[in-house]
């Protein structure tokens, strides 16, 4: 089982910003020791939990800091950017790094509608709308394809950008970007981590009937997220999830985003019942619990979607919880 990392540079309560992305980069360091394919950070804007708002200047810093684990982008919210200012960025940091950075691309805003305004300058409707030709455009602007008609990779060129092309995903949590990724031949990784259920096995279904070969790829190449905790036991599993479910439960109720709360404040919380079936099913999707729970889970979800590869979420109330999944799940 091929297996990568998808971190959110978590901001703990009494955490600054430099040291969330300096545990980052220490997950990095340390995913690259046990083997792991890839290190994946994700755009997020306006979150108080999440310090990754610039994925291209942590993806540098990461890459600095590493040598053979490729890095990327899980994802750049396309919309939120010119496409020729992504380009320039990936194949910046291309040239520098070579054939170990990853390009992951989605249409999500990854933030609220205000911040979304205020990022696209309020074109929002027109961004998403335009994602399948932003994502031409970025093939273009890489040579990966011939120049379009509109001058884009010929009279209008990206340096870098220009033959310092990334790996390119296209990256989803429903059928559309599923089905987007199969028609350009593109590799396609899914969002289990928070959008699981059926859609799950109905995306990567899409994906392959949608497949057509393409320059890029010859044959579909998937991959699933998924969020993992591993603990001693469930129990102490759940117990652990208790932090980030609150961050998700207050956030499903309209509170304004925070910081993670701290795992005291989380076991403080009255929680209602339905707050508790809320986290209860949703940790049962995901990779949460002891060694032998977590990697059944994994093995499952692999079996039920046909993915190639895992990219884990890990999950829990500080960086050590983190780094014993990756170890213990690296084994």
């Amino acid at each position: 089982m091929k297996l990568s990392v998808l971190d959110l540079a978590s901001v703990y309560e009494g955490m600054s910003h430099g040291e969330a992305l300096r545990q980052t980069i220490v997950t990095a360091q340390e995913a690259e020791k046990l083997g792991y394919r890839r290190f994946w950070v994700a755009e997020h804007h306006g979150m108080p939990a999440i310090a990754s708002s610039s994925p291209p200047v942590l993806i540098g810093a990461i890459a600095a800091a590493t040598s053979t684990i490729r890095v990327g982008s899980g994802g750049v919210m396309l919309p939120n950017h010119s496409s020729l200012v992504v380009a320039e960025q990936f194949g910046t940091l291309a040239a520098l790094h070579g054939d170990r950075i990853d390009l992951g691309l989605g249409r999500a805003p990854g933030t609220d509608p205000l911040t979304t305004s205020v990022l696209r300058r309020g074109a929002v409707n027109e961004s998403v709308d335009d994602f399948p030709n932003q994502v031409i455009e970025l093939l273009a602007w890489f040579g990966t394809i011939p120049p379009l008609e509109n001058g884009i990779g010929s009279r209008v060129i990206a340096v870098p950008g220009l033959g310092d092309s990334p790996e390119l995903w296209l990256l989803g949590s429903s059928d559309f970007s599923a089905r987007l990724a199969g028609l350009m031949g593109l590799p396609f990784a899914f969002a289990h981590h928070f959008a699981g259920g059926p859609n799950t096995r109905t995306a990567f279904q899409v994906y392959r009937d949608a497949f057509t070969p393409s320059v890029v790829l010859r044959e579909p190449h998937s991959m699933v997220a998924v969020a993992a905790l591993v603990a001693d036991g469930a129990a102490e599993a759940e117990r652990l999830m208790l932090p980030g479910n609150l961050g998700f439960v207050r956030m499903r109720q309209g509170a304004r985003p925070s910081r993670i709360p701290t795992l005291a404040e989380a076991e403080a919380h009255e929680w209602t019942a339905a707050e508790l079936e809320w986290t209860t099913e949703r940790n049962s999707q995901q990779a949460i619990g002891d060694l032998a729970h977590a990697k059944q889970r994994l093995a499952d979800l692999v079996e039920i979607t046909g993915a190639d590869e895992v990219i884990v979420v890990p999950q829990g109330p500080d960086l050590e919880t983190k780094l014993r999944t990756l170890r213990d799940l690296a084994v």
